[in-house]
């Protein structure tokens, strides 16, 4: 089956407005499940003293070197996929299992769906940042795709995901974190809130206490 995207372009605004928005969710989302998983959390900050050292903060250059980080995000963009349904163009009939689909019918993919489906992921719905360290289990370009796939996959992924990594990074290695700025074991809500990019239900509130401040040295 060959499909393509709407024929019509958005508007500047919309573009800016779209990337902006579901970059600020995923690291949401991305923050929200270290806090819940302090032991994920600390494997982070961990990596990040290693790799960068106590005397700066985290760059772009950085995070190639940093790969526990990097299935944090993945892992987060996973279970949190920026958008969760996809809408395509069919460019050509064709049959899907017992379904005949014409030519041009608008097609919807459910990306959140495929990334949590029990058949291609262990224990999906957990979050196991580990399961992107083993190259023996990566998976191919059609069951990851958080960003789409192929020639018309979201053109600002690297960007986004640049920002992500670089954002997330820094507010590990800077700060602790403290939910609703309440002491104690609190845990983030998941619960997802309506909307075509996945917002949270409830507002991220969270209190930051600074770890490591990078400027100390400066000023």
């Amino acid at each position: 089956m060959s499909i393509s995207s709407t024929q019509m372009l958005p508007f500047p605004q919309d573009l800016f407005a779209a990337g902006t928005n579901t970059s600020s969710e995923a690291m949401q989302w991305t923050i929200a499940e270290l806090i819940n998983h302090p032991d994920v959390f600390s494997k982070v900050r961990e990596e990040i003293k290693d790799a960068v050292g106590s005397t700066r903060l985290v760059g772009e250059s950085d995070v190639p070197i940093l790969p526990y980080l990097q299935a944090v995000v993945k892992e987060a963009l996973r279970l949190h996929p920026p958008v969760p349904v996809i809408i395509r163009e069919c460019r050509e009939a064709c049959k899907i299992k017992n379904f005949y689909i014409p030519n041009k019918t608008m097609v919807a993919i459910n990306v959140y769906a495929i990334m949590r489906d029990a058949k291609i992921w262990d224990c999906p719905n957990d979050f196991r940042p580990e399961r992107f360290l083993d190259s023996s289990k990566q998976k191919d370009g059609m069951e990851y795709i958080p960003f789409g796939a192929g020639r018309r996959a979201v053109p600002g992924s690297k960007l986004a995901l640049s920002l992500v990594h670089t954002t997330v990074a820094a507010m590990v290695q800077c700060f602790d974190w403290k939910v609703d700025g309440k002491k104690g074991d609190n845990k983030v809500n998941m619960q997802v809130g309506p909307g075509i990019s996945m917002p949270m239900a409830q507002p991220f509130k969270c209190l930051p206490v600074v770890h490591y401040n990078p400027f100390a040295s400066s000023m």
